[in-house]
C-alpha cells in the first residue's frame, strides 16, 4: 500500500470518527492533506461546500491550538 493510500485511510478514519461521514465532498481531501502538510492553504467554496470541515478535521488531528 502506498503512503498516499495509507494517509487517505487515516483521513477517512478520522472523518468517520469525528464527523460520522463516509466520504469527503469534492476537494476536501486535497485541501485537508495540504493543511496537514503544513502548507499555506486558501480555500474558496460555495456556502454548504464543506469549507469548515477542511479546517476542523486537521485541527482535531494535529497537536496544539487552532484558530478558525
Amino acid at each position: 500500500m502506498s503512503a498516499i493510500a495509507t494517509e487517505h485511510d487515516v483521513l477517512l478514519e478520522n472523518l468517520q470518527k469525528y464527523f460520522g461521514f463516509d466520504a469527503f465532498k469534492s476537494e476536501q481531501r486535497a485541501i485537508i492533506q495540504s493543511l496537514l502538510d503544513k502548507k499555506d492553504t486558501f480555500v474558496i467554496m460555495p456556502t454548504g461546500g464543506g469549507k469548515s470541515l477542511c479546517y476542523q478535521l486537521p485541527a482535531l488531528m494535529l497537536r496544539g491550538t487552532a484558530i478558525i
